[in-house]
């Protein structure tokens, strides 16, 4: 185990972990659906209590994928979580809103009323895909920050890295291709909501519902996908020079990323495949009910590619838009070699993780959610 291969190792865990999170976001899409699905109180608690059911395990996942970027790449994590923290405090808030309105929705004093709740679980449904999809894009587009190592021995302002300008982190939201991912995000995450309520709720009418709604937020997100991936495959990359670790811009980086990783264009090319499957069988059929499992693996395995095209084969995963040496690799923003080997024996014990996860998921969808379980058992 050589320090390269443990920073490789470690940005496939990160990328991972950002890929089950952006599936995992059809808690948040489902949320963003409750009034537009949900035409009674009744179908909207049904819906609810069907997110409600995972919404802890999105939120872990977002902390953990925090938690692995600290640990891995802590420059990354002091550069973009201290310096863009208005962008990062905003995706934040809005999943502690969600936690909030899930526990206190029906609770007896509660004076802002049921709706009121309800309401900030469509706002975090909508603000969390949308804003993390922006960040995710900045990997891509650059974003506005300046590291300078000397200063860390400076015993006047001891500070790494700095944020160019006062928006902190807002300024991504002006970049058109960052909100175009975020905007395919969302949408991404509106199908994948829809798909899970109809695999998660037996209700005939919620079910016709979310059939037609897929086709509605399918439509938008694969024009919105397919936009920013053949952008980014056509643009200048962000390459790293082995020799001297200088920066420099690359003509079709991305693009010359994935041919050189043929393995990455094979997994590319199976994850839009599935998703494909899942949306479009699940609208030809009246009786098919799983495609949140194809579309969701095809997710996971998409988004684990975009990630890794960013990070691997001498890219700068984060690019500086102000100084093109400050951008951020995964050799010059990693921890020590030794903090990277001892995590690396850690991580072994995630597969037993991810184990009990599924086995506690498979536990809690047994049987698909009803309105008189929901009349009869301690609910949200």
């Amino acid at each position: 185990m050589t320090y390269n291969f443990l920073q490789h190792y470690w940005w496939f865990l990160v990328s991972l972990l950002g890929a089950l999170l952006v599936f995992l976001l059809f808690v948040q899409g489902g949320n963003s659906l409750l009034f537009t699905l949900g035409r009674t109180p009744e179908e909207r608690r049904l819906m609810i209590n069907s997110t409600g059911r995972k919404w802890e395990i999105t939120f872990t996942t977002l902390v953990t994928f925090g938690g692995a970027f600290f640990a891995s790449f802590p420059l990354f994590y002091s550069t973009s979580f201290g310096g863009a923290y208005w962008l990062w405090m905003l995706i934040l808030f809005s999943f502690v809103l969600q936690a909030v309105s899930y526990e206190f929705q029906n609770k007896l004093g509660n004076i802002l009323g049921t709706k009121t709740f309800q309401w900030f679980l469509v706002a975090n449904g909508i603000i969390g895909p949308l804003l993390l999809g922006g960040a995710v894009a900045t990997f891509f587009n650059g974003s506005n920050f300046i590291v300078e190592k000397q200063n860390l021995t400076s015993g006047i302002e001891p500070v790494i890295s700095s944020w160019a300008n006062a928006s902190h982190g807002l300024d991504a939201l002006l970049d058109p291709w960052n909100l175009i991912l975020g905007l395919a995000v969302f949408f991404l995450a509106r199908v994948l909501g829809s798909l899970y309520f109809m695999n998660n709720i037996k209700d005939e009418v919620l079910e016709s519902r979310c059939s037609v709604k897929v086709i509605g937020d399918a439509v938008p997100f694969l024009i919105l996908f397919v936009a920013f991936l053949v952008r980014t495959l056509l643009k200048d990359g962000y390459a790293v020079d082995a020799a001297t670790g200088t920066i420099v811009m690359e003509p079709m980086k991305y693009l010359h990323n994935l041919l050189d990783m043929w393995y990455l264009l094979i997994i590319l090319i199976i994850g839009v495949a599935l998703v494909l499957y899942g949306i479009i069988r699940t609208v030809r059929s009246r009786t098919y009910i799983k495609g949140i499992w194809p579309a969701g693996i095809g997710t996971v395995l998409t988004v684990l590619v975009l990630f890794l095209l960013a990070g691997w084969n001498g890219t700068a995963y984060y690019p500086s838009n102000i100084d093109l040496q400050s951008s951020l690799t995964i050799q010059n923003s990693s921890s020590s070699e030794f903090t990277l080997r001892t995590m690396f024996y850690v991580s072994l014990l995630i597969p037993f993780v991810l184990a009990y996860i599924a086995y506690v998921w498979r536990s809690l969808d047994r049987k698909q959610i009803t309105k008189k379980e929901i009349a009869e058992e301690e609910a949200y």
